[in-house]
């Protein structure tokens, strides 16, 4: 026990990060926020989709919002591009509130959703003039636009192919082509590689970086992928829907500060009762192993081993990742997160079909 006083009088425990405000006001440079959002509420029956959140959007950053399905990004970025009227709260977006001044807003985003949207039986030019015919762009710099941006997303040279011939990611691309074509403020993005191979998703951040410095634009993203999420200046995290965090991916992490160590066990219970009663530690289960944070984790697996009395049959050692930031906030992983809400999902289901029977 004399070693492991000594090692918690060396670490002491994580501090707890505290929750985040979501109302910074201080603008850089003295700039309007791209996205100003202030106690955004949306319910569906007895469901409480979004819960009163507010954050700003810097203009220029590349925001996103991290968190599971079902946590509410998708209703939120549908309530920012006035396709859902909130319940409650105010947002405005490229300086237009999403409820009085709809065209206002329309006219300044581009949005690329999460499933496809593209013609398959049109050329990949003929989509993007079909969307620049509903967006207005004038015939005199509709032809030197679509040059640009067919060059900037490498798909010049299929312009006049039939979209139902292209792959995953040349579709994903001629998307995000369609979604600037008529030079919008703001760029939406719901979940924008979801769906594709490794390899094509980090093409697909390349184009979508050198586009946003081309362009200047801001972009808001979605996504439950956490490589994804720390191409972001700022990600707020969302568990449902609400924001239970909000920074830079650094500085998330930076909170944490502890390892995550995890441990496989025969008894997960016992394990955790373990680590309390000895170490003061609070454990979680997460993927079927024992998952807990402290300082200078590879320095702690030996204590572990010579004075818990636990038989562990596999341990793993980490810095911090946004799944652990994820896991601090919230109590379990994105993926444990996700599996929870295709079972709650189920159990609606079962309940619908229940009271039709």
């Amino acid at each position: 026990m004399a070693a492991v006083r000594s090692y918690l009088r060396r670490t002491g425990p994580a501090p707890a990060p505290a929750r985040p405000t979501g109302t910074e006001r201080s603008h850089p440079n003295g700039a309007e926020p791209a996205i100003e959002v202030e106690r955004l509420h949306k319910r569906f029956g007895d469901l409480d989709a979004v819960r009163d959140i507010s954050f700003q959007v810097r203009s220029g950053e590349t925001f996103g919002f991290l968190g599971p399905n079902g946590a509410g990004k998708s209703t939120t970025i549908s309530m920012l591009c006035t396709l859902l009227p909130p319940t409650g709260g105010r947002a405005r977006v490229a300086g237009a509130d999403v409820v009085t001044e709809r065209g206002a807003v329309r006219s300044r985003i581009g949005l690329v959703f999460q499933d496809p949207t593209l013609d398959e039986y049109l050329t990949a030019e003929e989509n993007l003039r079909f969307h620049a015919e509903l967006y207005g762009v004038p015939p005199a710099v509709l032809g030197p636009r679509l040059d640009q941006i067919l060059d900037m997303v490498e798909l010049a040279d299929r312009r006049h192919d039939v979209v139902q011939n292209f792959s995953g990611g040349m579709r994903r691309r001629l998307e995000i082509a369609r979604g600037l074509l008529h030079s919008p403020r703001v760029l939406f993005l719901d979940e924008p590689t979801v769906g594709l191979d490794p390899q094509t998703r980090a093409h697909i951040w390349t184009y979508i970086e050198s586009l946003r410095r081309a362009e200047q634009i801001t972009i808001f993203l979605t996504t439950h992928y956490m490589d994804e999420a720390e191409h972001c200046d700022r990600i707020a995290i969302i568990d449902h829907g609400e924001i239970v965090a909000l920074d830079s991916p650094d500085a998330l992490k930076a909170e944490v500060g502890a390892d995550r160590v995890e441990i496989a066990v025969l008894d997960p219970d016992a394990a955790m009762g373990a680590l309390k009663e000895r170490f003061g530690i609070e454990a979680s289960i997460s993927e079927g192993m024992v998952a807990f944070y402290v300082a200078n984790g590879e320095e702690f697996v030996p204590l572990l081993f010579t004075t818990s009395g636990l038989a562990i049959h596999s341990v793993r050692v980490a810095r911090p990742t946004l799944d652990d930031v994820f896991m601090t906030y919230t109590g379990r992983t994105i993926r444990d997160a996700e599996a929870s809400t295709v079972d709650h999902l189920r159990a609606g289901a079962a309940r619908m079909l229940a009271r039709r029977h």
